[in-house]
């Protein structure tokens, strides 16, 4: 492989789902600096991506961060977030895998003295990466392709905000951390494939402590990079578009020399927003 050779940038909050990911990638070719950002690029054996592999930490606040980092320095052609999460639905079982067809940020709302009303928002994954995993994965028993909620809250606790979250967003069946960063990154940016790929570690209830030390987290991890390592093997690269530049200021990107504005939608290419 050469250093033209496409590239896809996968983003880890825990050193647990950094080295389930490492464990399938082949020696470390090259580091680099995203910003204050280390990354490390592997070839991907079987198949013909350079992996640019990272970990953020915990939390939307670095997750944010890293990305536009990662997207700014590395201009991947698609970016996936690989890690563990809580269930919320007594269907999945600890070490199953959820693919993301939808990412709520559970934490937007209004507080009232009648109570909670929430104020959703929602990213969906690309048509593209969530039609290759759906190929690849549809026999596996063990992967739901379902919703999942995401805001910076370790959830340990089924009594209050689970009872919010399934009254307020009753499809999602788990709940994560950091992929609202991801999806609100990629949708300010032209023609990026993205997915988020979650293990199941955990109930998200009192035993999640018990849970974490019996190993369930580092199973969970590895089923979440088993699964992420067969979507990239599947997903076919497209035209190189690596010689173009990608500039992200505040709620704009330029990419490809147009001007892409956001979260706004509807702007035409090139044009200013209007005030109206």
């Amino acid at each position: 492989m050469t250093d033209a050779d496409p590239r896809v940038a996968v983003v880890t909050a825990l050193g647990v789902e950094y080295e389930s990911m490492r464990r399938h990638l082949a020696p470390v070719r090259s580091r680099m600096a995203a910003g204050e950002t280390d990354v490390e690029v592997y070839d991907l054996p079987g198949s013909p991506w350079q992996v640019a592999l990272t970990e953020a930490g915990p939390g939307a606040g670095n997750a944010a961060v890293v990305i536009e980092r990662v997207i700014r320095r590395l201009r991947p052609q698609a970016l996936l977030f690989v890690g563990i999460a809580g269930a919320l639905s007594a269907e999945l079982s600890i070490g199953d895998v959820v693919v993301a067809t939808r990412v709520y940020a559970f934490e937007g709302g209004k507080s009232t003295p009648e109570g909670f009303y929430a104020r959703p928002q929602s990213w969906h994954p690309s048509h593209r990466m969530l039609q290759t995993a759906r190929a690849v994965l549809r026999d596996d028993t063990g992967v739901h392709f379902r919703p999942v909620a995401a805001g910076d809250v370790v959830l340990n606790d089924t009594r209050s905000l689970v009872a919010q979250l399934k009254r307020h967003y009753n499809d999602a069946v788990a709940i994560e951390m950091e992929g609202t960063s991801m999806a609100h990154a990629a949708h300010l940016t032209y023609e990026m494939d993205t997915l988020t790929i979650r293990g199941i570690s955990d109930r998200a209830d009192a035993d999640k402590a018990i849970q974490d030390t019996q190993g369930s987290q580092r199973h969970a991890a590895a089923r979440a990079a088993e699964t992420a390592v067969a979507v990239l093997r599947a997903l076919r690269p497209q035209p190189d578009r690596r010689d173009s530049e990608v500039r992200i200021s505040g709620d704009r990107i330029d990419f490809h020399g147009s001007m892409f504005f956001g979260p706004v939608v509807g702007k035409a290419v090139g044009e200013p927003p209007r005030e109206d």
